[in-house]
Formats: C-alpha cells, sequence, structure tokens
C-alpha cells in the first residue's frame, strides 16, 4: 500500500489556498476542498496517513498537482551508493531507491522524502545544505 502522510496534505492545500484564494463567502476552490474532506478523514480518524487508493479522484489530482511543485529528487550529486554504501552519505537514499527512483510513484518518492527529512542525518541536510537549498531541495529547517 502508498501512503500520503497528513504534512503532504497540508503542503497541498496551503499550495492550493495561495493559488486559488477563497472567494466570496469564504468558497474554498475545488482543490482546497477535496484534498481538505481527506484532511478532515484523517484528522477524525486520529490518523497520520490516507491510503492513497481511497483519497478519490479530485483530491489526487490536486495532490498530484502540488506534487508537480516539488523537487522531485534529494540528490545533491555526491553519491557515495556508486562506492558501495547501502545508504547514500548525499541523499539519505538506500541503494535501491537510488537505483529504481525513476520507477517509483510519486507517494513513493514523498514518502521517501519525508523519511529522510525527519531523519535529517544526510550531508544535504548539514554539510551540504546550503548546496541542496540552491538546488530547489527540502533542508532540515523547511
Amino acid at each position: 500500500m502508498q501512503f500520503i502522510h497528513l504534512t503532504d496534505l497540508e503542503a497541498a492545500i496551503d499550495h492550493w489556498r495561495k493559488r486559488a484564494p477563497s472567494g466570496p463567502g469564504a468558497a474554498l476552490s475545488p482543490e482546497v476542498s477535496a484534498l481538505a474532506e481527506v484532511y478532515a478523514q484523517l484528522v477524525y480518524a486520529r490518523s497520520d496517513e490516507v491510503d492513497a487508493r481511497e483519497m478519490g479522484e479530485r483530491a489526487m489530482q490536486a495532490w498530484l498537482a502540488w506534487w508537480e511543485t516539488t523537487p522531485d529528487t534529494p540528490c545533491i550529486a555526491i553519491c557515495s551508493t556508486s562506492q558501495g554504501d547501502a545508504v547514500c552519505k548525499g541523499c539519505g537514499r538506500s541503494f535501491e531507491e537510488v537505483q529504481h527512483w525513476l520507477a517509483f510513484t510519486p507517494v513513493q518518492k514523498r514518502a521517501v522524502w519525508r523519511r529522510i527529512t525527519l531523519q535529517g542525518t544526510a550531508w544535504r541536510f548539514n554539510r551540504y545544505a546550503e548546496r541542496a537549498g540552491s538546488a530547489g531541495g527540502i533542508t532540515s529547517s523547511e
């Protein structure tokens, strides 16, 4: 199963709120409305992630449109998996994640991004954070 975390829903909602602010009478845009419904269900269920297959077409399309605005890869062009490391010192991905990245779905990629951001041990989050930031990547301060 592939899950979308609550924080990604929040980021997508914020993205759409900036892109399509509420209209007269505080009406939500269709994208915000679809994502907010999924978000509300998570909050009600006291869960922090939703199965991507259960999101509904409108919410998934809104989430995917937000995802397209995020950096695709955490790579900072310092790959230690090519040197035999099981986990890249530069980006924090496993050898398998680096090798199969292009085959991953957007949901799988965001799950990896979330994990490496929470761990914060890769060089992209400390030693080379400035380099990662200039490449449009997520840093530990975000």
